[in-house]
């Protein structure tokens, strides 16, 4: 049944994503060209907007029920637990917004993303403060607020000691731990390695002991935090990461005669499954593989704290480009578009560890049908590595159509990155009715060139002159 029912959600999910991308065409936000035939655009090149990035919030909706029935289902009675969204993965104050009113908090990890939870009317005991480099300041507002706080290493646990000793906090308070369970196949996300800068490393020598006596000494030190997963670390090394951190809860407990530990925050990284629509693995799965390593984990012994964030927007986003030029190099097709660096960063500068689905969709917004043909899908940014796709097996792109980039609601376009001054594109979030109507509501919307002079100084042209 849960097999059919997540079969019946990915169709759902397809068909709003066609519905929307053939409503953003005939609703302006982007513009195809020609006639849908394959002819070329118009000589004078008009045609709307070239580029839009699409939020599906049904779907967003959908994946936070998934999170939260996943560990109600599990959880003994009476658990409390608080699952948070990682604002780093969609940096969108109208996402947090969505999220909160599904019943997830936030997690932080800078001033501004604490500024957007804020913003967003998340309260403070429903938000979670990470990060390896925090300032005295923003301890000192997090402990103000009430915000959780996760230490991440000895030094800043001394620099807690003296600020809780002059104000204290009701903030609950917590060390995060390196379980040094190893890594997955993209080393730059694996933070559970050897060597990782995160945390304390729990394998090092004489770690252990210090953890358990750095508790022992600070009775308000009451939670213990690990983040072991992230996109290509498998289920059983995250659970790994979890079980680790659960038994060292256990002996700080036996070791302080009491339950000084009563919530272990296990982070996210659930991997999200970028080669087709289905949507794998599950928060149940996941679930699953933490019940295997770790059952105690709920009975209730401890409370949880959960920090998801690419598992649960990325299959909900969309990029909408228009292909504005197509060329034959090498005898090599290439389509020029306006989707590039500036959104999908990560598979431009590491294509092997992210790759992209490429959907063809035609100047009216159908999907786009022909024999395949192996073609480059290039982006606008001057340098030659600006890429989505290379030698993608593709109906032949021509002059005026559009291409879908889909599974982008995290890390993409949510997080622009400013190469050439592109500006960043207009994010609207969108509903079909039953009756099959879309509606659109704007998220973010797209940058002005005003803004992007200001942002480079334009008000201080003369401020290097003589």
């Amino acid at each position: 049944m849960a097999d059919m029912a997540g079969d019946m959600d990915m169709r759902g999910a397809v068909e709003r994503r066609d519905l929307a991308v053939r409503a953003a065409v005939e609703q302006g936000l982007v513009g195809g060209g020609g006639d849908g035939g394959g002819s070329s655009p118009t000589p004078s090149g008009e045609s709307g907007p070239p580029l839009v990035c699409l939020l599906d919030t049904a779907g967003i909706r959908a994946s936070a029920t998934a999170l939260t029935s996943a560990f109600a289902n599990a959880l003994a009675p009476g658990t409390p637990v608080l699952h948070t969204f990682a604002v780093k993965a969609a940096p969108l104050v109208p996402v947090l917004r969505l999220l909160a009113g599904a019943g997830l908090g936030c997690e932080v990890a800078s001033p501004g993303e604490l500024a957007m939870a804020r913003a967003a009317g998340v309260r403070p005991e429903r938000t979670v403060l990470d990060s390896p480099a925090k300032t005295a300041a923003e301890l000192r507002e997090a402990l103000a607020l009430g915000i959780a706080v996760n230490a991440d290493n000895r030094q800043e646990l001394e620099r807690l000691d003296a600020l809780v000793a002059a104000a204290p906090s009701r903030s609950p308070i917590g060390v995060r731990i390196n379980p040094q369970t190893g890594a997955g196949s993209i080393d730059a996300l694996s933070t559970a390695t050897a060597t990782s800068k995160f945390g304390i490393a729990l394998r090092d020598p004489g770690a252990r002991e210090w953890l358990v006596r750095a508790f022992l000494d600070r009775p308000w030190l009451t939670r213990l935090h690990t983040h072991s997963g992230s996109q290509g670390v498998p289920l059983p090394l995250i659970a790994q990461g979890v079980r680790e951190m659960h038994a060292l809860a256990d002996e700080i407990n036996a070791a302080a005669g009491r339950r000084q530990v009563d919530t272990l925050d296990i982070g996210g990284g659930l991997p999200v499954n970028f080669a087709s629509d289905e949507r794998t693995p599950t928060y149940a799965q996941y679930v699953s593989a933490l019940r295997e390593a770790a059952p105690a984990l709920f009975d209730g012994s401890y409370g949880l704290v959960t920090e998801f964030g690419r598992s649960l927007l990325a299959k909900h986003g969309l990029v909408l480009a228009r292909v504005e030029y197509t060329k034959t190099t090498g005898n090599r097709p290439i389509a020029l578009t306006h989707a590039g660096v500036q959104l999908a960063t990560r598979t431009v500068y590491a294509p092997a560890a992210w790759p992209v689905r490429i959907l063809p969709y035609d100047a009216k917004g159908a999907p786009k049908d022909g024999d395949p043909v192996a073609q480059d899908v290039a982006g606008p940014a001057c340098f030659a590595g600006d890429l989505l796709a290379t030698a993608r097996e593709l109906p032949r792109l021509d002059p005026g159509d559009l291409i879908g980039v889909p599974d982008t609601g995290a890390y993409f376009f949510t997080a622009h990155y400013g190469y050439n001054s592109l500006p960043r594109p207009a994010v609207h979030g969108f509903t079909v009715t039953p009756q099959g109507e879309v509606r659109f509501a704007l998220v973010r919307p797209a940058q002005s060139l005003t803004e992007i002079v200001a942002e480079a100084g334009g008000a201080f042209a003369d401020a290097l002159l003589p």
